[in-house]
């Protein structure tokens, strides 16, 4: 018995310290009513570690699917480390996370409507954003308000409604991060809307793995690029693609890519 017990405190000790906190002492929380999901939202705010001590003004990454962006214990299947990666680099941004919807994920990050797995609610979910959130993050925090300084980035469906939003609010997101975009969900709807779109401006970084089990993400990822080339002279480099040798469709691909988009948007 006298040698369980220590045993059974090491177990105890480590099953605490397993579940502590991995967010950074810049990253808080709040929670704010979202009329247009008829529900409210949990909110995360990273902030550059000099924020306190300074009275500038920063621009904002707007990112989906917040528990995976910082804390491993709130994490499906790993964290995305984006509070460790830009305190490693300085980083001079406001990092905005919004908690997905859980069982109603699907319905929130996806434009149209799917015939196998319904769907198409992103316009509701993009109105939150734009018209509720944005006004509280910017009063509330010493942001950069223009187009320019407004990014939203986001992985898989993720991916595609942070593309789909620089489309449905071009004076907003001036900036996208596109990582392993789900365009094969209403593709024919995609398509549809990119040929209705006259003008796109936002600076996009196409990202996917040529391993992720989804043997049309490459060339749906190229399709979207060569339509936002058509745009615009592809002299502008507004927009840049990378496919990752070996990368599969999880936090490891995004997290391991992340600082890299984030030095080529800003």
């Amino acid at each position: 018995m006298k040698y369980l017990l220590p045993i059974l405190f090491l177990f105890v000790l480590l099953n605490v310290t397993a579940q502590q906190s991995t967010a950074s002492k810049q990253v808080s929380s709040f929670t704010i009513e979202a009329p247009q999901l008829k529900t409210t939202k949990k909110i995360w705010v990273y902030l550059p570690k000099n924020y306190a001590s300074t009275t500038k003004k920063y621009p904002v990454i707007y990112m989906h699917d917040a528990q995976n962006l910082f804390d491993a214990t709130t994490s499906y299947v790993g964290e995305w480390n984006i509070d460790e990666t830009l305190d490693s680099i300085n980083a001079q941004v406001i990092v905005i996370g919004i908690e997905h919807g859980g069982d109603k994920r699907m319905e929130e990050l996806t434009p149209f409507k799917h015939v196998k797995y319904g769907g198409g609610k992103a316009d509701d979910y993009l109105d939150f954003i734009v018209q509720t959130l944005k006004p509280k993050i910017d009063a509330t925090y010493r942001t950069k308000t223009s187009t320019r300084n407004t990014a939203i980035f986001g992985s898989s469906l993720g991916g595609l409604v942070s593309f789909y939003a620089a489309i449905k609010y071009p004076n907003v997101f001036g900036k996208v991060g596109c990582f392993s975009p789900s365009f094969w969900f209403g593709r024919k709807e995609m398509n549809d809307l990119l040929a209705k779109t006259k003008d796109f401006n936002a600076k996009v970084y196409f990202l996917c793995g040529d391993n992720e089990g989804d043997a049309d993400v490459i060339p749906d990822m190229k399709n979207v690029e060569h339509w936002v080339n058509t745009k615009r002279c592809e002299c502008k480099k507004l927009n840049k693609e990378v496919i990752v040798k070996g990368g599969q469709h999880n936090e490891k691909l995004w997290r391991e890519s992340f600082k890299k988009a984030y030095l080529w948007l800003f």
